[in-house]
Protein backbone atom coordinates (compact mmCIF):
# COMPACT_ATOMS: atom_id res chain seq x y z
CA UNK A 1 0.00 0.00 0.00
CA UNK A 2 3.18 2.11 0.92
CA UNK A 3 4.46 1.54 -2.56
CA UNK A 4 0.92 2.43 -3.76
CA UNK A 5 0.42 5.63 -2.56
CA UNK A 6 4.32 6.54 -3.19
CA UNK A 7 3.29 6.17 -7.15
CA UNK A 8 0.15 7.90 -6.85
CA UNK A 9 1.83 11.27 -5.21
CA UNK A 10 4.23 11.51 -8.56
CA UNK A 11 1.62 12.94 -10.00
CA UNK A 12 1.19 16.55 -9.89
CA UNK A 13 -2.64 16.33 -9.63
CA UNK A 14 -2.58 14.56 -6.59
CA UNK A 15 -0.28 16.52 -4.85
CA UNK A 16 -2.50 19.70 -5.87
CA UNK A 17 -5.32 17.75 -4.55
CA UNK A 18 -3.59 17.21 -1.02
CA UNK A 19 -2.22 20.90 -0.86
CA UNK A 20 -5.89 22.41 -1.12
CA UNK A 21 -7.62 19.60 0.97
CA UNK A 22 -4.98 20.36 3.66
CA UNK A 23 -5.53 24.21 3.28
CA UNK A 24 -9.44 24.47 3.39
CA UNK A 25 -9.60 22.14 6.11
CA UNK A 26 -7.98 24.00 7.78
CA UNK A 27 -9.61 27.46 7.18
CA UNK A 28 -13.00 25.35 7.63
CA UNK A 29 -12.19 24.17 11.05
CA UNK A 30 -11.12 27.66 12.40
CA UNK A 31 -14.16 29.56 12.17
CA UNK A 32 -16.11 26.30 12.30
CA UNK A 33 -15.64 26.63 16.09
CA UNK A 34 -17.35 30.70 16.04
CA UNK A 35 -20.16 29.44 13.83
CA UNK A 36 -21.01 26.35 16.19
CA UNK A 37 -20.81 29.01 19.23
CA UNK A 38 -22.69 31.42 17.75
CA UNK A 39 -25.54 29.14 16.50
CA UNK A 40 -24.63 30.03 13.00
CA UNK A 41 -24.14 26.46 11.42
CA UNK A 42 -26.40 26.34 8.77
CA UNK A 43 -24.98 30.15 7.15
CA UNK A 44 -22.46 27.71 5.15
CA UNK A 45 -25.00 25.91 4.20
CA UNK A 46 -26.85 28.43 2.62
CA UNK A 47 -23.85 30.06 1.22
CA UNK A 48 -22.95 26.73 -0.52
CA UNK A 49 -26.10 26.63 -2.23
CA UNK A 50 -25.57 30.08 -3.34
CA UNK A 51 -21.80 29.19 -4.96
CA UNK A 52 -23.54 26.72 -6.77
CA UNK A 53 -26.06 29.00 -8.43
CA UNK A 54 -23.37 31.54 -9.41
CA UNK A 55 -21.23 28.43 -10.59
CA UNK A 56 -24.45 27.53 -12.71
CA UNK A 57 -24.42 31.42 -13.78
CA UNK A 58 -20.82 31.27 -14.87
CA UNK A 59 -21.10 27.82 -16.61
CA UNK A 60 -23.43 29.18 -18.76
CA UNK A 61 -21.72 32.51 -19.57
CA UNK A 62 -18.24 30.46 -20.41
CA UNK A 63 -16.30 32.14 -17.90
CA UNK A 64 -12.60 30.70 -18.21
CA UNK A 65 -11.95 31.32 -14.72
CA UNK A 66 -15.75 31.11 -12.27
CA UNK A 67 -13.89 32.27 -9.56
CA UNK A 68 -13.98 35.31 -10.61
CA UNK A 69 -18.25 35.27 -10.58
CA UNK A 70 -18.62 32.68 -7.83
CA UNK A 71 -16.83 34.48 -4.78
CA UNK A 72 -18.13 38.07 -5.07
CA UNK A 73 -21.32 36.59 -5.43
CA UNK A 74 -21.20 34.85 -2.21
CA UNK A 75 -19.95 37.07 -0.40
CA UNK A 76 -22.41 39.69 -1.19
CA UNK A 77 -24.77 37.42 0.26
CA UNK A 78 -22.93 36.55 3.06
CA UNK A 79 -23.46 40.55 4.15
CA UNK A 80 -27.59 40.16 2.82
CA UNK A 81 -28.16 37.53 5.19
CA UNK A 82 -26.37 39.34 7.87
CA UNK A 83 -27.94 42.04 7.78
CA UNK A 84 -31.43 40.37 6.76
CA UNK A 85 -30.88 38.45 9.87
CA UNK A 86 -30.61 41.28 12.32
CA UNK A 87 -32.56 44.29 11.05
CA UNK A 88 -35.53 43.00 9.05
CA UNK A 89 -38.73 41.06 10.17
CA UNK A 90 -37.62 38.20 8.35
CA UNK A 91 -34.81 36.58 10.96
CA UNK A 92 -31.58 34.80 10.27
CA UNK A 93 -32.71 31.06 9.70
CA UNK A 94 -35.35 32.32 7.17
CA UNK A 95 -33.50 34.06 5.27
CA UNK A 96 -31.07 31.29 4.79
CA UNK A 97 -33.83 29.25 4.26
CA UNK A 98 -34.95 31.64 1.47
CA UNK A 99 -31.76 32.09 0.04
CA UNK A 100 -30.63 28.73 0.29
CA UNK A 101 -33.76 26.92 -1.75
CA UNK A 102 -33.78 29.82 -3.95
CA UNK A 103 -30.13 29.62 -5.08
CA UNK A 104 -30.38 25.41 -5.63
CA UNK A 105 -33.11 25.69 -7.71
CA UNK A 106 -32.82 28.81 -10.16
CA UNK A 107 -29.13 27.23 -10.64
CA UNK A 108 -30.32 23.52 -11.41
CA UNK A 109 -32.82 25.41 -13.10
CA UNK A 110 -30.26 27.79 -15.64
CA UNK A 111 -27.92 24.86 -15.84
CA UNK A 112 -30.85 22.41 -17.51
CA UNK A 113 -32.15 25.65 -19.59
CA UNK A 114 -29.16 26.97 -21.15
CA UNK A 115 -26.11 23.78 -20.51
CA UNK A 116 -24.66 22.92 -23.43
CA UNK A 117 -22.58 19.79 -22.04
CA UNK A 118 -23.45 16.49 -22.74
CA UNK A 119 -23.03 15.11 -19.24
CA UNK A 120 -25.41 17.20 -17.35
CA UNK A 121 -25.98 14.60 -14.87
CA UNK A 122 -22.39 14.39 -14.20
CA UNK A 123 -21.70 18.13 -13.92
CA UNK A 124 -24.46 18.57 -11.21
CA UNK A 125 -22.74 15.75 -9.41
CA UNK A 126 -19.64 16.81 -9.29
CA UNK A 127 -20.79 20.25 -8.09
CA UNK A 128 -23.28 19.33 -5.48
CA UNK A 129 -20.82 16.28 -4.03
CA UNK A 130 -17.09 17.20 -5.49
CA UNK A 131 -16.78 13.56 -6.61
CA UNK A 132 -13.76 14.31 -9.10
CA UNK A 133 -13.56 18.48 -9.42
CA UNK A 134 -10.37 18.60 -6.60
CA UNK A 135 -8.82 15.87 -8.82
CA UNK A 136 -8.48 17.78 -11.69
CA UNK A 137 -6.81 21.25 -10.35
CA UNK A 138 -4.86 23.53 -12.27
CA UNK A 139 -1.86 24.83 -10.72
CA UNK A 140 -3.59 28.40 -10.88
CA UNK A 141 -6.23 27.00 -9.01
CA UNK A 142 -4.05 25.42 -6.26
CA UNK A 143 -1.72 28.96 -6.17
CA UNK A 144 -5.25 30.89 -5.79
CA UNK A 145 -6.53 28.49 -3.27
CA UNK A 146 -3.11 29.27 -1.06
CA UNK A 147 -3.42 32.89 -1.75
CA UNK A 148 -6.87 32.68 -0.43
CA UNK A 149 -6.36 30.30 2.59
CA UNK A 150 -3.37 32.23 3.69
CA UNK A 151 -5.32 35.47 3.49
CA UNK A 152 -8.05 33.67 5.80
CA UNK A 153 -5.29 32.56 8.54
CA UNK A 154 -3.80 36.17 8.33
CA UNK A 155 -6.89 37.64 9.00
CA UNK A 156 -7.84 35.32 11.83
CA UNK A 157 -4.90 35.56 13.95
CA UNK A 158 -4.48 39.35 13.41
CA UNK A 159 -9.07 39.71 14.78
CA UNK A 160 -8.19 36.38 17.22
CA UNK A 161 -9.01 38.26 20.10
CA UNK A 162 -12.33 40.36 18.37
CA UNK A 163 -13.29 37.31 16.66
CA UNK A 164 -12.99 35.48 20.33
CA UNK A 165 -15.19 38.48 22.19
CA UNK A 166 -18.00 38.62 19.52
CA UNK A 167 -18.92 35.10 19.66
CA UNK A 168 -18.79 34.28 23.49
CA UNK A 169 -20.98 38.02 24.48
CA UNK A 170 -21.59 40.01 21.53
CA UNK A 171 -23.18 42.46 24.43
CA UNK A 172 -19.96 42.57 26.15
CA UNK A 173 -17.95 43.33 23.45
CA UNK A 174 -20.01 46.36 22.25
CA UNK A 175 -20.44 47.59 25.55
CA UNK A 176 -16.59 47.72 25.73
CA UNK A 177 -15.86 49.81 22.39
CA UNK A 178 -15.45 46.54 20.04
CA UNK A 179 -17.43 47.35 16.47
CA UNK A 180 -19.55 43.95 17.02
CA UNK A 181 -21.15 44.38 13.46
CA UNK A 182 -17.83 45.02 11.56
CA UNK A 183 -16.18 41.35 13.07
CA UNK A 184 -19.67 39.65 12.22
CA UNK A 185 -19.36 41.31 9.07
CA UNK A 186 -15.85 40.40 8.84
CA UNK A 187 -16.85 36.52 9.50
CA UNK A 188 -19.65 36.41 7.52
CA UNK A 189 -17.03 37.26 4.26
CA UNK A 190 -14.28 34.31 5.83
CA UNK A 191 -16.89 32.09 5.60
CA UNK A 192 -17.83 33.31 2.46
CA UNK A 193 -14.37 32.87 0.86
CA UNK A 194 -14.06 29.46 2.92
CA UNK A 195 -17.58 28.10 1.28
CA UNK A 196 -16.27 28.65 -2.44
CA UNK A 197 -12.98 27.33 -2.03
CA UNK A 198 -14.37 24.13 -0.04
CA UNK A 199 -16.70 23.63 -3.37
CA UNK A 200 -13.57 21.87 -4.59
CA UNK A 201 -13.16 19.10 -2.36
CA UNK A 202 -16.35 18.09 -0.74
CA UNK A 203 -18.90 19.99 -3.05
CA UNK A 204 -21.76 22.30 -2.46
CA UNK A 205 -23.93 20.10 -0.28
CA UNK A 206 -21.62 18.33 1.95
CA UNK A 207 -19.63 21.90 2.95
CA UNK A 208 -21.37 22.24 5.93
CA UNK A 209 -19.90 18.78 7.22
CA UNK A 210 -16.51 19.85 6.80
CA UNK A 211 -17.17 22.94 9.40
CA UNK A 212 -19.38 21.85 11.69
CA UNK A 213 -18.15 18.00 12.25
CA UNK A 214 -14.24 19.19 13.64
CA UNK A 215 -15.63 21.57 16.06
CA UNK A 216 -17.95 19.79 17.07
CA UNK A 217 -15.60 16.70 17.43
CA UNK A 218 -12.99 19.09 19.29
CA UNK A 219 -16.15 20.71 21.88
CA UNK A 220 -16.20 16.70 23.22
CA UNK A 221 -12.72 16.56 24.50
CA UNK A 222 -11.88 20.19 25.47
CA UNK A 223 -13.77 23.47 26.78
CA UNK A 224 -11.50 26.56 26.14
CA UNK A 225 -12.46 28.65 22.60
CA UNK A 226 -8.13 27.98 21.93
CA UNK A 227 -7.98 24.40 23.06
CA UNK A 228 -11.09 23.53 20.83
CA UNK A 229 -10.04 25.77 18.06
CA UNK A 230 -6.36 24.01 17.55
CA UNK A 231 -7.69 20.84 18.22
CA UNK A 232 -10.66 21.16 15.31
CA UNK A 233 -8.23 22.14 13.15
CA UNK A 234 -5.86 18.87 13.80
CA UNK A 235 -8.83 16.85 13.29
CA UNK A 236 -9.72 18.79 9.85
CA UNK A 237 -6.67 18.33 8.65
CA UNK A 238 -6.22 14.75 9.78
CA UNK A 239 -9.50 13.98 8.25
CA UNK A 240 -9.07 15.43 4.75
CA UNK A 241 -5.54 13.36 4.58
CA UNK A 242 -7.35 10.19 5.20
CA UNK A 243 -9.93 10.88 3.49
CA UNK A 244 -8.33 12.03 0.09
CA UNK A 245 -5.53 9.01 0.01
CA UNK A 246 -8.90 6.54 0.94
CA UNK A 247 -10.79 7.52 -1.70
CA UNK A 248 -7.88 7.69 -4.06
CA UNK A 249 -6.72 4.27 -3.12
CA UNK A 250 -10.29 2.69 -2.97
CA UNK A 251 -11.78 4.90 -5.86
CA UNK A 252 -14.57 6.71 -4.09
CA UNK A 253 -15.97 10.10 -4.07
CA UNK A 254 -13.40 12.59 -2.55
CA UNK A 255 -15.78 14.70 -1.29
CA UNK A 256 -18.11 12.08 0.72
CA UNK A 257 -15.36 10.42 1.80
CA UNK A 258 -13.96 13.32 3.40
CA UNK A 259 -17.17 13.95 5.48
CA UNK A 260 -17.53 10.32 6.22
CA UNK A 261 -13.96 9.89 7.99
CA UNK A 262 -15.07 13.68 9.73
CA UNK A 263 -18.29 11.72 11.14
CA UNK A 264 -16.07 8.94 12.19
CA UNK A 265 -14.08 11.11 13.91
CA UNK A 266 -17.04 12.72 15.48
CA UNK A 267 -18.40 9.54 17.19
CA UNK A 268 -14.79 8.57 18.30
CA UNK A 269 -14.23 12.02 19.99
CA UNK A 270 -17.50 11.58 21.48
CA UNK A 271 -16.98 7.96 22.78
CA UNK A 272 -13.74 9.75 24.38
CA UNK A 273 -15.41 12.63 25.81
CA UNK A 274 -17.51 9.97 28.21
CA UNK A 275 -14.74 8.26 29.08
CA UNK A 276 -12.93 10.94 30.51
Amino acid sequence: MLEKCWLYLQFPFVRYAFVVGVLIALCSSLLGVTLVLKRFSFIGDGLSHVAFGAMAVAGILNLTNQMLLVLPVTVLCAVLLLRTGQNTKIKGDAAIAMISVGSLAFGYLLMNLFSTSSNLSGDVCSTLFGSTSILTLSRSDVWLCVALSAAVLIIFLLFYNKIFAVTFDQDFATATGTRADRYNLLIAVIIAVIIVLAMNLVGSLLISALIIFPALSAMRLFKSFRSVTVCSAVLSVVCALAGILIAILAGTPVGSTVVAVDVLAFFICYFIGILI
